[in-house]
């Protein structure tokens, strides 16, 4: 039998305002990611995460950079995922970090995390802990993270 891999790719927002990073969580889940999704056929991922920004808060959105890149690899219900998650920087209009922005989506939930304590995060994938503070100050030439080694690749 014939096994169907695939691999997901993923526009995702950096949204940093008075020191605190944007994330979002789906209802009563502990673990966070950053706003956006799935990049679609043909749709370039600046646009992606634009309109996935505008259905997730119905605000406008505005890329201002591209940060770099993870693999990650994780199981989810029993099914092994593997995604890329191409993250830019964003401004995202008519929001503060006085109050958490409304969501569209009646499973999600957003939040305002201080960037400076994104180690002891649930942030996934885990390499954005340390990645986006060092992408944020443009330091460093690596622009390429991963979760997904050979070992996960053998298993299947």
């Amino acid at each position: 039998m014939k096994k169907e891999h695939s691999i997901e790719i993923l526009a995702r927002a950096v949204c940093v305002r008075s020191g605190k990073l944007l994330l979002c969580h789906g209802k009563g889940a502990s673990n966070t990611y950053l706003p956006g999704g799935h990049v679609e056929f043909g749709e370039g991922a600046e646009v992606a995460v634009c309109r996935e920004i505008e259905e997730e808060m119905g605000k406008r959105a505005r890329v201002k950079r591209f940060l770099g890149a993870v693999e990650h690899a994780f199981v989810q219900s029993g099914k092994k995922h593997v995604e890329i998650n191409l993250v830019f920087e964003v401004v995202i209009e008519g929001i503060t970090t006085g109050r958490q922005p409304d969501s569209c989506e009646g499973h999600i939930e957003f939040e305002w995390h201080p960037l400076r304590a994104l180690k002891g995060s649930c942030l996934e994938p885990w390499t954005l802990r340390k990645q986006v503070p060092v992408w944020l100050r443009g330091r460093g030439s690596a622009r390429w993270s991963s979760t997904l080694f050979s070992r996960n690749l053998e298993k299947g």
